[in-house]
């Protein structure tokens, strides 16, 4: 069991640099010797739990769907969670390493010898799922094409993601992120539902 614990450590601190050379220089730039350092592990421990820069990549990459799993909504109403898991992910994207490095290699998925497409299919796909609840519980406007409207609110997310992080190091990202909302939602969200939705709150937590 001890020694169980100290490789999922040592995996652990390899994941955790390896995500902060990814965020800080990109997927091209970072080198093995440098995540090694930043590790402070063995080469061999590094070695035993990833064989290359790019199978290392793809288990950063995998922590988004990690830290997915590991959120837990505190609302029964889907757009609510949709809202929520907006803000979540901004305040991650701010302060957890992991995440970070997950977004940026996802952004560089055309560095790898396989595009990865993984990432964006399962949050598009979360997105639709929380729509067709929504849809089921009355919350949407007829007629909305979800497909298309979690196309959308995904590449919306990525891009004011990615113009926070270049133009202001996402320090407004929640406001950005509250921005989004604001006029996403009532294109989305039928007006009985819609003044039931929480916004603004939850843009200041």
């Amino acid at each position: 069991m001890a020694r169980q614990a100290r490789a999922l450590a040592t995996r652990q601190a390899v994941l955790l640099a390896a995500a902060e050379v990814f965020d800080e220089r990109g997927y091209a730039a970072a080198t093995m010797s440098e995540i090694l350092d930043r590790a402070g592990v063995t080469k061999g421990a590094l070695y035993f739990h990833f064989h290359s820069k790019e199978e290392l990549a793809l288990a950063v990459i995998e922590g988004q769907g990690a830290w997915i799993a590991s959120w837990e909504p505190s609302s029964d109403s889907p757009v609510q969670t949709l809202i929520d898991l907006g803000y979540a992910f901004a305040h991650a994207l701010q302060e957890d390493p992991l995440v970070r490095g997950s977004i940026r290699l996802t952004i560089e998925h055309g560095s790898f010898t396989q595009p990865q497409i993984a990432a964006y299919q399962g949050w598009m796909d979360l997105v639709r799922e929380l729509l067709e609840r929504a849809r089921d519980a009355g919350e949407l406007h007829p007629g909305i094409d979800l497909a298309a409207a979690s196309g959308v609110i995904t590449g919306a997310v990525t891009g004011i993601q990615l113009s926070s992080q270049v133009l202001a190091d996402r320090r407004d990202l929640i406001q950005r992120m509250a921005h989004l909302w604001t006029l996403l939602l009532p294109g989305l969200v039928q007006p009985h539902a819609l003044a039931r939705l929480s916004v603004a709150e939850h843009a200041a937590s």
